[in-house]
């Protein structure tokens, strides 16, 4: 059988035949939840497990710890403050309220900052989130943040920003307060807050009273922000004016929870005492909150409360409407009274039962404990508390394995649901779906805006509206259904693994068993089972993922496999089971069945289409109706380009893997041609085919629906009669693609298109139209005839031509022509007169055209010929390169190229032009002229064009240009395709080692692939060589902090491309290195300020060397000076190692200082009695005594200490430097060399600590309870010991009006203890009174003042 690649409308028929008959079907099966619910009543079995073997129904995909700042805020208010947590969905943000402060995070992402507002006094009792009403606030504030204290009610605006590339709108929230925008609470503390999408703010009351927040611009004599009681009456509004509500004993049944169905423009609430009352809005969600009933008895056992209540979308059910969820698992299906076709609602019924997810429930002994529960779109999350070790999270979700469709058996549409378990940790607080982010939202939701039940909601309710048709029907265009879990631990984000994504996974597994296959095959049905197969095959899945070519191979295989699909057959037939005869026996005609494989391409097709198929492809905007079109009415595309851009791709990649399977005989296809097919697989065959048709034809369609769209159709369709027009609004796209009137008035469109572009105001090029329309739906555009001129009266016409867009237009005509035979023309010439009409596209096109058709093999760059062969090709390449070069050597300047057309340019009109030419040098696919073209700019100094307006290949281009020997880079260029590494270009090459890197380097920054850019940066300070080439030490510290830089900027932005995965260690190793290099140009600058001052000591001594004595130190000193510079210049020469620094430069040299942060730095954990750092520390202190005395030794121990602190004493010890300083301050201040205050070394100590108390504090503890201390030194030290008492105390007395917490009460009883030790300790010294008196006094004050409630201003 031979097959033709055209389309053939018979066979388009016949397939719009199939779709719409598939179409009707799949919406029959569409039943109602009440129906579903009423259908499993009385199932035995309504829930069951996952198969363990396969990917997991529900994944975490990810957790994040709470905030920080959160936290210890809680822990601060010691757990007794007022706490509140939840989601705003609305903008990806999580929020938690401690005391007066709300704090705001993004719940996705680790590294966001968390927002915190305490701009009200009170303590926040509720938190609710508004749409902004239209008009009133500025245009930034597209939300409102509502506080309830127990004082006032404030409004807070909110405004979000996104990223740049538009990609995540809420990625900035700031928030904005409204000082005019509050009201007094009266007294009433706030329990609850909801809010509609059009803006209407309710607040329950602890009084049970729900309250309406009203705020407008304001007027003279109206308030801005008002509080309205919605719920009582003329007599409650008066007394609640003259009693206030804490004096009113009356019994009163706060609302504990408030839901908004925003489709039926009605409020529910749920009480403490477990009553559920229903509120009307009006039909337009716009009038007075009334209240309609009340039902308190849905919950009859004591022990059984109700733990959540929601709202029930159009979609899922017309006759049910709210879900209520109990504390032992069971669900209520609630119905008002409404059927969602704007009637009121009445009464509150409880309809359906739905049994707890473990079956029949004990009324004596409940199975669960639900503390909270969250339902959307059909799925159900409880936090489930009976387990006596941990709490889990019960996922029930529907069964999609029990309402797939099939030709064979529709089912019965019970609800079957499948319950998965997950521990978490500590309690469920709040869970919320992670919407889809607004762009991608609406273009979804305008797929499906006019099918039944669909209409413009906001972003949370498109969101539910898609996942509430289910798993099956949306797989192929959303991603994973994803949720967000808020517990008192942490968050969690949950993934919902559809079954193409079991499949999937099953797929790549490389030890799949048939029988998990068929297993899976047998649960969905062949039919569907082959359509997630087709999905995998052609891509078109939600490409959250990227599908491998081996997945998809195996996909393919699948759907073609006989065992799993099976083959078509023919089903009934005249004889009787016992192969006997009756006359009596009614015969029924076979019919045939087709294979599984039709099934799936049958189904992938109709949900595909489903959104389009009946619906008209142009809308009336404005208008609800298809009446007749007004004479200035608004004609628009009823999908987004968007929408339609998702559905053509998809529908392209199908029909592409099916075309593929065609041509490489796979499945059926292979067995028709060999002719060993039955009748009834060449009819599935042709079927298929006929399908195939239909998909390209309606892609095209697609395509050409987007054109119209973004040439704006009430533009085109102007100059139509009012019939064509009325026929253009009510063509759906069924008969766009599959009817002779449909190609009719798209062949309409398409000539409204060509005059748009061949009219007088010269919009464009009828070729870049034509191109599109060629290539983008061949089936709907005919290639018309086209007369050429010749290029050479093109070009004169326009050389003599006065009009600047007439010489540019015969120019490009001109261009037109020569693109057809650029191998004859003689471009240097021609090109030349091209620059003197500064058309540069055909500067740069007819030259490459011309190279590409003097050597159409690609011998140039392969390296597999002979090399005279390629030098031949090279050559012939390089003179029409030098065409396009020589034209920008022209524009830069250069005198031998400058022409006389350049003269006259001023540098902004150069410098565009020279753009130009590297945009369209770049667009082309040819490598060697982009190498060319790249060497040709950096010899230009046009380094900055390059590096902004450079393709992709720039990085490959510099990386060959890098490598080196020669020989290695041939080697590689072999075996895999890169760059063309061009001899006459190498000796170039070579020379600019350094300026190839840096290019390299800042174009990796550019790209933001820092990671690569880190690696450049690190070779360059790294790199070794003699003469100039080296780099100075500066040199190397400048590309090291760059490559810190750019190794914090992966960190922060990781994978950003997969050549530039993030390392963790990365950074670290960089930092290492960069503080590594500070050492190293520390010791040298040390080293350098030791051989100037042995320079002057010897020049000051020069007069006196010949009467000095034989032993003199000038030889030595010569010699040390020799060493010193030799060290000098091997630091300047080569990075050394933290080792070869600490062994050969700091202690032979004695930088003792340097030797201490070289020690800190190598985390150095001390041999066993830690005798190295005592030494160095001791040889620094005799160092800086002898030079400055005691003040110098505190001053060292302050900069040197604070560098090397860690807290655990290795580096830094305290013992040994407090008592040396002691001692020393001791002895000086008794001999009287040097006078050191008594507060000197303690606070030396304490800086070198980093004001940390402790670590001294028991420094001087253990020195005075080792009992060696003299009893002067011990004075001395006990003087010290109170001025680190007295900085401990300090914070105590500076927040003293803050509330005592236990924490520094605690601090206090530690204090007081430790001075009347002390005292004791002071009492019992051996010596006079005079000495000890003040030191007594002040532990004596200093224990008054921490006990006494109003401390002292000094001690």
């Amino acid at each position: 059988m031979s097959w033709n690649s055209d389309i053939v409308m018979r066979d388009v028929s016949n397939a719009c035949l199939i779709i719409t008959d598939r179409i009707e079907r799949l919406v029959s099966t569409q039943i109602d939840l009440d129906e579903a619910l009423e259908a499993s009543r009385d199932d035995s079995h309504p829930y069951a497990t996952h198969p363990k073997e396969w990917l997991p129904l529900v994944e975490v995909a990810d957790t994040w710890e709470l905030p920080s700042i959160l936290i210890e805020r809680y822990n601060a208010a010691g757990g007794e403050g007022t706490s509140l947590c939840g989601i705003f969905p609305e903008i990806r943000r999580a929020w938690a309220s401690v005391d007066n402060s709300l704090f705001l995070w993004r719940y996705d992402k680790w590294n966001d900052d968390c927002l915190e507002y305490s701009g009200n006094a009170q303590s926040i009792c509720a938190i609710g989130l508004s749409k902004a009403k239209p008009s009133i606030f500025i245009e930034a504030i597209k939300y409102l943040l509502v506080l309830a204290s127990p004082v006032e009610l404030i409004l807070v605006g909110v405004c979000c920003s996104g990223r740049s590339d538009g990609m995540d709108p809420y990625a900035e929230v700031s928030l904005q307060p409204l000082p005019e925008y509050k009201v007094p609470s009266d007294g009433v503390t706030m329990t609850y807050i909801a809010c509609t999408d059009g803006g209407r703010i309710f607040l329950a009351g602890r009084d049970s009273h729900i309250y309406e927040l009203l705020y407008t611009t304001g007027l003279r004599w109206q308030k801005r922000c008002r509080k309205v009681c919605v719920t009582a009456g003329l007599r409650s509004s008066i007394s609640r004016w003259t009693v206030p509500y804490v004096f009113k004993f009356e019994g009163v049944d706060p609302i504990v929870e408030m839901v908004v169905d925003n489709e039926r423009h009605t409020l529910y609430t749920r009480t403490e005492e477990m009553k559920v009352q229903v509120f009307f809005l009006g039909l337009n969600g716009n009038e007075t909150l009334k209240k309609v009933a009340e039902e308190s008895n849905l919950v009859n056992l004591g022990e059984i409360s109700i733990v959540s209540i929601s709202p029930l979308s159009i979609f899922e059910s017309k006759w049910l409407h709210l879900v209520s969820v109990l504390s032992d698992g069971r669900r209520l299906y609630i119905s008002s009274g409404s059927n969602g076709n704007n009637h009121k609602p009445h009464c509150l019924k409880v309809v359906i039962t739905r049994p707890s997810p473990f079956g029949p429930i004990s009324l004596a002994e409940p199975s669960l404990k639900i503390e909270s529960a969250y339902y959307s779109a059909g799925t159900l999350i409880l936090s489930d508390s009976s387990a006596s070790t941990k709490e889990s999270l019960l996922i029930v979700s529907k069964d999609s394995s029990t309402k797939s469709p099939s030709t064979r058996n529709f089912g019965t549409g019970a609800v079957r649901e499948l319950v998965s378990s997950l521990p978490v940790e500590g309690h469920m607080l709040f869970v919320s779906d992670i919407l889809l982010l607004s762009d991608a939202a609406a273009s979804m939701q305008s797929i499906y805006s006019q099918l039944e039940f669909c209409g413009r909601v906001s972003e949370k309710e498109s969101s539910g509206k898609l996942w509430a048709r289910g798993d099956l029907s949306t797989q192929h265009i959303l991603p994973r259904r994803r949720m967000v879990v808020f517990s008192t631990m942490k968050m969690m984000e949950l993934v919902f693994n559809r079954p193409v994504d079991i499949l999937r996974k099953l797929l790549e597994s490389n030890l799949l068993a048939r029988s998990t296959l068929e297993d899976f095959f047998n649960r969905f049905g062949a039919g569907e089972s082959a359509a997630m197969c087709l999905m995998l095959a052609a891509k078109i899945v939600h490409p959250e993922n990227i599908i491998s070519n081996l997945v998809a191979e195996k996909a393919a295989e699948a759907f073609e496999d006989p065992r799993l699909v099976q083959m078509p057959l023919l089903e009934g037939s005249g004889a009787i089971s016992n192969g006997g005869f009756s006359m009596g026996h009614v015969i029924q005609e076979a019919e045939p069945v087709l294979s599984g494989a039709y099934e799936g391409l049958c189904l992938c097709s109709t949900r595909l289409l489903f959104p389009l198929w009946k619906l008209p492809v142009l809308v009336i905007k404005g208008s609800s109706s298809s009446g007749a079109l007004a004479e200035n009415a608004i004609v628009a595309c009823r999908l987004s380009c968007g929408a339609m851009r998702i559905l053509e791709d998809k529908l392209r990649s199908l029909e592409r893997f099916l075309s593929s399977r065609r041509l490489m005989r796979k499945g059926l296809y292979c067995v028709v041609e060999l002719g060993d097919a039955s009748e009834l697989a060449v009819m599935e065959v042709r079927a298929m085919e006929c399908i195939r048709q239909l998909l390209l034809r309606s892609a095209q369609a697609l395509f050409l629906l987007q054109l119209v769209s973004q040439h704006h159709p009430t533009r085109l369709i102007q100059n139509f009669d009012a019939t064509l027009k009325q026929a253009l609004v009510q063509l759906t796209f069924h008969q766009l693609v599959g009817t002779k009137e449909g190609e009719l008035l798209a062949t309409r469109l398409i000539s409204a298109l060509m005059e748009y572009y061949t009219g007088p105001d010269d919009r464009g090029t009828v070729d870049e139209i034509t191109t599109r329309l060629s290539d983008g739906c061949p089936c709907y555009y005919k290639d018309p005839d086209y007369k050429f001129f010749l290029a050479l009266e093109c070009l004169e016409r326009a050389q003599i031509s006065l009009d600047a867009k007439e010489r540019q237009k015969l120019a490009g005509e001109a261009f037109n022509y020569l693109s057809n035979i650029p191998e004859s023309a003689d471009l240097r010439n021609i090109c030349k007169r091209f620059e003197d009409l500064r058309f540069y596209e055909a500067v740069v096109r007819l030259p490459l055209q011309k190279a590409q058709a003097l050597d159409p093999a690609g011998d140039a760059y392969n390296e597999q010929i002979h090399v005279g062969l390629q030098e031949r090709a090279l050559a012939q390449r390089e003179q029409c390169y030098e065409i396009v070069t020589s034209a920008l050597r022209s524009l830069k300047g250069e005198t031998s190229y400058r022409r006389v057309a350049q003269l006259g340019l001023d540098p902004a009109s150069r410098k565009k032009y020279i753009y130009q030419i590297f945009q369209l040098g770049t667009q082309s696919a040819d490598r060697v002229f982009h190498e060319y073209l790249y060497r040709t700019l950096i010899d230009l100094g046009l380094e900055n064009e390059l590096l902004e307006y450079g393709g992709p290949d720039i990085a490959l281009f510099l990386q060959n240009a890098l490598r080196e020997p020669v020989q290695e880079a041939r080697a590689i260029s072999v075996v895999e395709p890169s760059f063309p590494v061009l001899a006459y270009s190498r000796t170039h090459y070579q020379t600019n080692h350094v300026k190839y890197s840096e290019l390299l380097a800042r174009y990796y920054v550019l790209k933001r692939q820092y990671v690569l850019a880190t690696h450049v940066l690190l070779r360059l300070a790294e790199r070794s060589g003699d003469g100039a080439e080296v780099p100075t030490l500066e040199q190397r510290c400048q590309y090291l902090s760059s490559a810190v830089l750019q190794a914090k900027s992966a960190s922060d932005i990781p994978d950003v491309s997969n050549s530039g995965a993030y390392d963790d260690g990365l950074l670290d190793l960089v930092e290492g290195k960069f503080d590594v290099l500070r050492l190293q140009m520390k010791i040298k600058e040390k080293l350098e300020a030791i051989a100037s001052n042995i320079e002057a000591s010897l020049s000051s001594s020069m007069s006196t060397l010949i009467d000095s004595s034989p032993d003199s130190n000038s030889p030595v000193d010569a010699n040390f000076l020799h060493s010193v510079k030799e060290a000098v210049k091997e630091l300047s020469t080569d990075l050394k190692s933290i080792t070869q620094l600490y062994n050969e430069y700091a202690v032979p040299f004695e930088i003792w200082e340097v030797c201490l942060e070289i020690l800190y730095f190598a985390n150095y954990s001390g041999n066993t009695d830690n005798s190295t750092v005592n030494e160095t520390w001791v040889r620094l202190m005799d160092e800086t005594l002898s030079k400055g005395g005691v003040a110098e030794a505190c001053a060292v121990l302050k900069r040197v200490g604070s560098q090397v602190y860690s807290g655990d004493g290795v580096v830094l010890p305290l013992d040994i430097l407090c008592l040396y300083l002691e001692k020393a301050a001791l002895e000086r201040t008794t001999s009287g060399v040097e006078t050191v205050g008594d507060e000197d070394v303690a606070r030396a100590l304490l800086a070198a600590c980093k004001g940390s108390v402790e670590p001294v504090l028991n420094t001087y503890d253990q020195l005075l309870s080792s009992g060696v201390v003299i009893s002067c030194l011990r004075l001395r030290l006990l003087c010290s010991l109170l001025v680190v008492l007295r900085e401990w105390a300090m914070p105590l007395f500076t927040h003293h009006i803050v509330q005592t917490t236990v924490l520094n009460q605690v601090t206090r009883d530690k204090i007081t203890s430790m001075a009347d030790r002390y005292m004791t300790e002071v009492r019992r010294l051996p010596l006079g009174v005079n000495q000890t008196k003040a030191v007594h006094r002040g532990f004596r004050e200093l224990k008054e003042s921490v006990l006494s409630p109003i401390p002292y201003k000094r001690f």
